[in-house]
């Protein structure tokens, strides 16, 4: 994953991330519209055979977008360790009952 920054003033950043399409950028989206800072937040993707993606962050008040997609991040991390620990466990369990023990 590369990340190229395309525009950063004090409550806008727009970055293009090449290597991730829609699943990665929707997540991210989503993650950074549950801040309550940010105005608004988008992706793009202008060519469909090419895997650069175009990030948009826009943020209200003193908080800067840069934050917000920082912690956006973060919380992208943490949740997929979540699920992580909760396939570990499903798996555990499910070879328990299908092994007899």
């Amino acid at each position: 994953m590369k990340i190229r920054l395309l525009r950063s003033e004090s409550n806008e950043l727009r970055i293009e991330i090449e290597g991730e399409g829609h699943t990665f950028c929707n997540m991210l989206q989503k993650v950074l519209l549950e801040d309550e800072a940010v105005e608004t937040a988008g992706y793009d993707i202008p060519h469909p055979l090419m895997t650069k993606s175009i990030v948009y962050v826009r943020t209200m008040g003193s908080r800067r977008p840069e934050t917000a997609l920082q912690d956006a991040a973060e919380k992208l991390r943490e949740r997929s360790g979540e699920l992580r620990k909760t396939l570990e466990t499903a798996f555990e369990e499910h070879n328990k009952l299908t092994s007899g023990s």
